[in-house]
């Protein structure tokens, strides 16, 4: 990387060539419940605590989340996938208006739920956490038709991000589908590792890295391992891994190596984090950022997202902030 003044300078002028790219995300949306309390007491009738509600909220999750922090840096963002015929789903759609994502490209199932998860919250930690969805694979119509909306769209953008979680919308086709874009990006899950061969960068956090390849993720060594591996695997330009504490890992196939540590300076959650990554590798990429700069930024955005509790997003003041007091600036 450059010296310190440079990378700010840099980062500031990349996130100028960012703002407005057309960014297009297919993937799994889902709406994120908080139930915001605190507990005093335990019940009377089972060893579980007595949360008092205070606040009840609602945020775009999973894919929609991805599509949330794309806004956030200032990308034209289109949705592609699916909801059900149902209050979430509409509330779903709501949340895409709030955020003006065009959402257009949105299928409505009438045989399966929009995924919600419902997360209780007492004194800045989660008590419980309640799912609702299905994870049965789209039926051939449905995949045929999803397939087609994305092929036509793909050549549209300039990237298109593959945010999996695992509820049965990622196929092959849809992968092939996607690639008429000039970069594409994708998040899977270990399950569907597989479908996504031949993207230009994945990014799974070392828990997934680890249980895609089958190598325990212990040191720099198996590290370096999976990351070949994943390479080897899935034929693309880039790996990036997240490790949480540790930073990230960056692998090439041309033979590219680069490491950078942990910005954090104090993590609340990290819930969605993997989708800010993303999001922001995605961006700079279509702007033109080398792969480096373009982690190096993702990482700044997961630092000043996991400073904050609930699903968030960074916008570009924020990410330059924690850079410049990080001592990059």
């Amino acid at each position: 990387m450059p010296d310190s003044a440079l990378v700010t300078v840099e980062a500031r002028a990349l996130f100028e060539r960012m703002r407005g790219k057309r960014v297009l995300v297919v993937g799994d949306v889902m709406v994120d419940e908080w139930v915001w309390g605190s507990v005093s007491r335990i019940s009377p009738e089972a060893p579980v605590p007595v949360v008092a509600v205070s606040d009840h909220s609602y945020t775009l999750g999973g894919a929609g989340n991805v599509a949330h922090n794309l806004r956030a840096i200032g990308a034209a963002v289109a949705f592609a996938g699916t909801i059900g015929d149902d209050e979430e789903g509409r509330r779903v759609c709501a949340l895409f208006d709030e955020t003006s994502v065009d959402r257009s490209a949105i299928v409505t199932l009438r045989d399966r739920p929009t995924t919600r998860k419902t997360r209780i919250v007492a004194h800045n930690q989660q008590v419980v956490r309640a799912d609702w969805e299905s994870s049965e694979q789209l039926g051939a119509a449905d995949r045929a038709r999803l397939c087609s909306i994305v092929a036509t769209l793909a050549p549209q953008y300039d990237a298109v991000v593959l945010s999996d979680y695992a509820k049965g919308l990622f196929s092959r086709e849809l992968v092939e589908a996607a690639r008429g874009s000039t970069v594409v990006t994708a998040d899977p899950k270990p399950k569907n590792i597989a479908l996504f061969a031949g993207v230009t960068c994945v990014a799974p956090n070392v828990g997934e890295a680890s249980a895609a390849t089958g190598i325990a993720i212990k040191d720099d060594a198996s590290l370096e391992r999976a990351g070949a591996a994943l390479l080897e695997l899935l034929g693309c330009r880039y790996v990036v891994v997240t490790r949480g504490e540790r930073g990230m890992a960056l692998f090439g196939s041309r033979g590219e190596r680069h490491t950078i540590p942990s910005v954090a300076r104090t993590v609340f959650d990290v819930s969605g984090a993997g989708d800010t990554v993303i999001a922001v590798l995605t961006l700079a990429l279509a702007a033109g950022a080398p792969i480096a700069l373009a982690m190096e930024l993702a990482n700044y955005a997961a630092g000043a997202v996991v400073e904050k509790l609930g699903t968030a997003t960074a916008a570009p003041e924020e990410i330059l902030a924690l850079l410049e007091t990080s001592g990059r600036g």
